[in-house]
């Protein structure tokens, strides 16, 4: 390990040298100063020389913190631990005000010191060499469930274990471990798509076999059964909302609300908002949505929008299943103008039974990073996608509209339509011109493709799917797989890979997270 290279000011220095002595024993590296002038021209001498920085409070000339304030204006970031004998607890918080990494009181012990060195320079490596050691003995047992035969729960499980290890590493986790866990991660997805091959099309005809909650099912098994006459429900759906990117979302709503409940549903095929969303709020499967409400249902070779009759199949499904009225509205936020508006009404909102807010920012985004240069630089991967994500959320509307409602008595279930994986393998397909571009799932007639690449659907109506055509037939790409036509073949490769898609067959799109909040009242 590199030597860590300390600076101590402190107008007593010759009283520390027992501590500095002790200090250099275990390796490390330190210079001192009597005073913060001294400690600023050290500083800017050589700038980012110094790891840590250790500030005596009361100090001839400036004082430890005024060092510090000056330090910050000077764009110097390393950590500073204040050291001082008053103990007033005015001075501590003026410290904690001031971002002091620690705070020490004197006469301090050498292995406060250790202590405090390890804390806030070695934790990185410490949890990473931790972390890697535990997901080293985790990767047998994890393979052994992969390649088990697991039902549906087996692997949501699976998904929540491998999206666990994902946060847990960190940027310093050693390359080759990140490959290994990567690449176990592609043959769990490989295992997982030939089980929904295998299953699907009988789970699609029959509820009598075991099998997940499916989109058309969201409603009935999970929103209408918890409704109340005492307290509003709100049911918000983040579209393209992946389980990793609700896990880092999760901390900055647990400081307002309780998570009462954490389950999973799996999204119909395609796994795109004009089939699973339509699905959700029909409480049907898109063949019955046709054949029930043929003017609410557009093929993908028809035009116009896909999703604007979600209001209407909504009503249809509450009168279906309630016989008393329900209060409810239905919201959709495409804008910032719309999210601003929503912050605005959220109180009237409380009046309701049930409020669905469909907030469509994450689809943005997906979309957006595939036609913007500066967005895939700022989403290269899964670590920034998840960290977009955040960012994003804790400056929302939304989440300034859930916090001035989280003092109520309010029920929020928080849920998606469909994730997103990260293409990287093309697959060439030949169609006709009628074909859909989707990237991750064709319909059409006459395909012509991989079949080792695809789940496919030679039968639409067994998998509750429309057939535009008497010789329609669906295909859905696998795992990581993108689709490509032959014309532009080589462009369309490095246009689309690492892009966020949806429409196929992967742990990450079709298992979805399903949460239910309450306020901590």
């Amino acid at each position: 390990m590199d030597k860590i290279r300390i600076l101590w000011v402190d107008d007593e220095i010759d009283s520390l040298k027992p501590q500095i002595f002790f200090l250099e024993k275990k390796g490390h590296y330190l210079e001192t100063c009597t005073n913060g002038h001294d400690a600023l021209a050290a500083l800017e001498k050589n700038p980012g020389s110094f790891d840590l920085v250790f500030l005596d409070e009361s100090m001839p000339g400036i004082t430890g913190l005024e060092t510090l304030a000056r330090m910050r204006e000077a764009g110097m970031q390393m950590p500073a631990v204040l050291v001082t004998k008053n103990e007033a607890e005015n001075i501590m918080d003026d410290a904690i005000g001031s971002q002091i990494a620690d705070y020490l009181i004197k006469p301090v012990n050498p292995n406060q010191l250790v202590l405090t060195i390890k804390k806030l320079i070695e934790n990185k490596r410490l949890v990473s060499e931790k972390t890697t050691s535990h997901y080293q003995s985790a990767f047998r047992e994890l393979a052994m469930e992969i390649n088990g035969n697991p039902d549906y729960t087996g692997w949501v499980d699976i998904y929540k274990k491998l999206i666990q290890w994902e946060l847990r590493f960190e940027p310093g986790t050693s390359s080759d471990m990140a490959e290994i866990l990567s690449n176990q991660k592609y043959e769990a997805n490989n295992e997982f798509c030939k089980y929904i091959s295998g299953h699907y099309l009988q789970w699609m005809q029959s509820d009598k076999v075991p099998q997940p909650i499916w989109s058309h099912q969201l409603f009935a098994h999970k929103v209408f059964p918890l409704l109340r006459d005492d307290a509003p429900t709100i049911f918000l759906l983040l579209d393209n909302l992946r389980y990793d990117q609700w896990k880092v979302i999760e901390p900055l709503i647990s400081e307002r609300y309780q998570v009462a409940d954490e389950d999973a549903f799996f999204a119909i095929l395609p796994t795109t908002t004009q089939y699973s969303r339509n699905a959700i709020f029909a409480g049907m499967l898109p063949a019955e949505i046709e054949s029930f409400y043929p003017d609410w249902w557009l093929n993908d070779n028809e035009e116009g929008g896909k999703n604007l009759k979600e209001p209407d199949l909504l009503a249809a499904q509450i009168r279906r299943t309630f016989r008393k009225e329900i209060r409810f509205d239905y919201v959709k936020i495409l804008n910032s103008q719309q999210g601003k508006q929503l912050l605005d009404n959220i109180h009237n909102y409380l009046r309701n039974h049930l409020t669905v807010i469909v907030y469509n920012f994450i689809d943005m985004l997906s979309h957006a990073r595939t036609e913007m240069e500066v967005l895939k630089e700022l989403a290269a991967d899964e670590k920034a996608y998840r960290s977009l994500t955040r960012s994003w959320f804790t400056h929302s509307p939304l989440w300034a509209a859930l916090q001035r409602i989280a003092d109520q008595d309010v029920q929020i279930i928080l849920t998606t339509d469909h994730g997103t994986i990260r293409v990287k393998n093309p697959s060439k397909v030949a169609a006709d011109r009628d074909t859909t571009t989707n990237l991750r799932y064709k319909v059409g007639k006459n395909l012509n493709y991989e079949k080792r690449d695809v789940v496919e659907i030679k039968d639409p109506p067994r998998a509750g799917l429309p057939r535009p055509n008497l010789s329609s037939a669906y295909i859905f790409a696998r795992n990581d797989t993108y689709f490509l036509y032959p014309n532009n073949y080589s462009y369309y490769l490095n246009y689309y890979r690492n892009t966020f898609q949806h429409g196929g067959v992967s742990m990450e799109e079709m298992i979805c997270p399903v949460v239910r909040l309450h306020s901590k009242k």
